[in-house]
C-alpha cells in the first residue's frame, strides 16, 4: 500500500447484487455459483471471475505482508501464534484468498528469511523465503484458499513509481515473474500475478517522470508494460489471471496548478487507484479472459482526501469510485479485484467509508472481488484484522467485512453451525461407537521435539457439539503449543477442546489439530472423539 494524490469523480451508484447464500439448485436465470473459490484454474467472463466449470467465484481475501520487507518473509512469524494457526483463522473468518506482497530481493539466490520464532515455527527453520512461501501456499490450498502473488517493490527499500529502477531492470521484473509462474505451474492454488504494486506519478507536469496510462511512452506507459509482463507470464503459465492496478495520474506527473495551464491539471487518485483511462486504453493480453483490474482505495488514516470533507460526504463516494474504476465492472468490461483497502477506523468518517465501500462492491457471489489490507496489525496507517498478539481479531472491522466474505470450501468459515442432536439426557450428542476416524501426520522433527497434525473425522450420522478429541502420549512427551483447538495436557493424556467460535463438528466433517511437542516423536494413541474410540 501507500500514498495518494488528489481526486475527483462522476457517474452513478452501484446497484446491489443479490445476496449470497449458495445453493446447488439455483433458478435457471441465475449464474452458476461455486462453493468457496471453486475448482481448477480461474478465468474471466465479462465482469465475473469463474472457475474451470464456468461457475461464478468471488475472491474475498486479505493481504499478509512481510515478504516485501527486510524480513523477506511473512510478518508475525515472530509471534506466539504458529503460521498455520494464523491461516486457520483467516480461513475460518471467511477470507478465501491470500494476496502475498513480495520484493525481488526475496527471490534472489541466497536470500534469507528473518523474524521467525524458531520455537513456535520449528518447521520454518533454515528455509529460504521461497521455501516458506511454498509451505504457506500448500497449507492455504489444503483449506480451499487461493493465492495471488503481488510484486510489491523492486527492493525492500520501498515503493517505486515505475515497474523498474536503476538497480532492478524491466528484464529482471519479467524474468522473476516467469520464474514464479514456472515454480507454481500445475498448482491451481496460485491463481495469478498482481504485476506491480501502486504505479504512480512522479515529477511535476509537464515534466512528468512517473507511470502514465495510455501516453504511449514505453518507458512510462504502465498499460504497455503490463501487456509486456502479462504476456510473458501467460507464455509460461496461460492459466493465470493477470491483475493490473491503476496509476495515480494518467499523465504520470503531478498537476502544476501554479502555471495557469489547465492542460497540465488533472484529477488524480490513490497510488494504483486510477483506472479511468483503462476503458479507452485497455490492457491487451494474448490469452483471452485473463485480465482483472485491481484498484486500491483508502480512507483518512492514510491521507485525508478533499472529498472526505465535502458537504455531500458520504453520498459523493459512489461517483468517485464509478469514475476511477467502478465503470469497468458496471459496463461489463472486466472484473474488479480491489487489491488493497483499509483504515484504522480511528476517524468516524472512516467507518462510514468502509461500510459504503463494501456496499458498493455488492453482496453475494456476483459482487466485486477484494483483498483487505491487511491481516497484519503492524500496518502503520491502517492496522489490521489481527490484533497485536497476531491471534485475536479486530471485531469492529471484521463485523463490517463479514457479510461480504465467502468462506473457502474446506476452510470452516462463517457458515451456519449445524444443530446438534440431543442425547437422551439432554446433553450434546456423541456419534455412535466407532463413528470416527483419526489420521496422523508428522510435519517435522528436531532434536528434543517434533510437530504433528491429528485429523479427526466425525463419521457418525449427527453433529458433535461441542466436540472434544483426546489422545495419549508416552511418558516424557509434553505439549509445546497447539492450534485449531484449545489443547491441554494432564499426565499422558492430551485434550483438544473445540474453540468457542467453532464448537460443532458436523456429520462427515473433519478437524485438524496441530501441535508441537517436546520429547521423542510419537504418534497420538487411543484417539477418542467425545469419548468414543476412533
Amino acid at each position: 500500500m501507500f500514498r495518494p494524490t488528489a481526486l475527483g469523480g462522476a457517474l452513478t451508484a452501484l446497484a446491489t447484487a443479490a445476496a449470497g447464500v449458495f445453493l446447488a439448485a439455483a433458478v435457471s436465470t441465475s449464474p452458476a455459483v461455486a462453493a468457496g473459490t471453486g475448482s481448477g484454474y480461474l478465468h474471466t467472463n465479462g465482469n465475473q471471475i469463474v472457475d474451470s466449470t464456468g461457475a461464478t467465484v468471488r475472491l474475498t481475501g486479505i493481504n499478509w505482508f512481510g515478504m516485501e520487507t527486510d524480513n523477506k518473509t511473512f510478518h508475525g512469524l515472530w509471534s506466539n501464534n504458529p503460521w498455520r494457526g494464523q491461516l486457520d483463522t483467516m480461513a475460518r473468518l471467511g477470507y478465501n484468498t491470500l494476496r502475498v506482497p513480495y520484493s525481488n530481493d526475496a527471490l534472489k539466490p541466497g536470500a534469507t528469511a528473518s523474524g521467525v520464532n524458531d520455537f513456535v515455527n520449528p518447521d520454518l527453520v533454515g528455509l529460504s523465503p521461497l521455501q516458506i512461501l511454498d509451505k504457506v501456499i500448500d497449507y492455504a490450498g489444503s483449506k480451499g484458499m487461493r493465492i495471488i502473488l503481488d510484486r510489491h517493490r523492486p527492493t525492500a527499500a520501498g515503493q517505486s513509481p515505475l515497474w523498474y529502477t536503476s538497480t532492478v531492470s524491466e528484464a529482471t521484473w519479467i524474468n522473476d515473474w516467469k520464474m514464479l509462474a514456472q515454480r507454481y505451474a500445475g498448482n491451481p492454488t496460485v491463481i495469478g500475478a498482481d504485476l506491480h504494486n501502486e504505479p504512480h506519478a512522479e515529477g511535476t507536469n509537464p515534466a512528468a517522470t512517473g507511470a502514465c496510462w495510455g501516453c504511449g511512452d514505453p518507458a512510462r506507459d504502465w498499460r504497455l508494460a503490463a501487456e509486456r509482463a502479462g504476456n510473458a507470464i501467460l507464455g509460461v503459465q496461460p492459466n493465470w489471471l493477470i491483475f493490473v492496478e491503476g496509476v495515480s495520474c494518467p499523465s504520470g506527473g503531478l498537476s502544476n496548478v501554479w502555471d495557469n495551464d489547465p492542460s497540465n491539471d488533472e484529477d488524480c487518485g490513490w497510488w494504483g487507484g486510477n483506472l479511468s483511462k483503462a476503458g479507452e486504453f485497455p490492457v491487451r493480453l494474448n490469452v483471452a479472459n485473463r485480465l482483472v483490474y485491481s484498484p486500491h482505495e483508502y480512507a483518512t488514516s492514510v491521507y485525508r482526501q478533499a472529498w472526505f470533507d465535502a458537504p455531500d460526504y458520504p453520498a459523493n463516494l459512489p461517483t468517485i469510485w464509478d469514475k476511477y474504476w467502478g465503470y469497468l465492472y458496471k459496463q461489463n468490461i472486466a472484473p474488479i479485484m480491489m487489491g488493497e483497502f483499509g483504515s484504522t477506523l480511528a476517524d468516524p468518517k472512516d467507518r462510514v467509508w468502509l461500510e459504503k465501500l463494501m456496499a458498493y462492491t455488492g453482496t453475494g457471489v456476483t459482487g466485486m472481488s477484494f483483498t483487505y489490507w491487511s491481516w497484519n496489525p503492524n500496518s502503520g496507517d491502517t492496522g489490521g484484522i489481527a490484533l497485536d498478539d497476531w491471534t485475536n481479531i479486530n471485531t469492529t472491522k471484521q463485523a463490517i467485512l463479514q457479510p461480504y466474505l465467502i468462506a473457502p470450501s474446506g476452510g470452516g468459515g462463517p457458515t451456519p453451525t449445524p444443530t446438534a442432536t440431543a442425547s437422551p439426557t439432554g446433553g450434546p450428542s456423541n456419534p455412535p461407537t466407532g463413528a470416527c476416524t483419526a489420521t496422523y501426520r508428522q510435519v517435522n522433527a528436531w532434536p528434543g521435539g517434533f510437530q504433528g497434525e491429528l485429523t479427526v473425522k466425525n463419521t457418525g450420522s449427527g453433529a458433535v457439539n461441542p466436540w472434544s478429541a483426546t489422545w495419549s502420549w508416552p511418558a516424557g512427551v509434553t505439549l509445546g503449543s497447539g492450534w485449531n483447538a484449545t489443547v491441554t495436557q494432564a499426565g499422558t493424556t492430551v485434550t483438544a477442546a473445540a474453540p468457542s467460535h467453532a464448537p460443532s463438528l458436523a456429520a462427515g466433517a473433519s478437524v485438524t489439530v496441530g501441535f508441537t511437542a517436546n520429547g521423542t516423536a510419537s504418534a497420538p494413541a487411543t484417539v477418542r472423539l467425545n469419548g468414543v474410540s476412533c
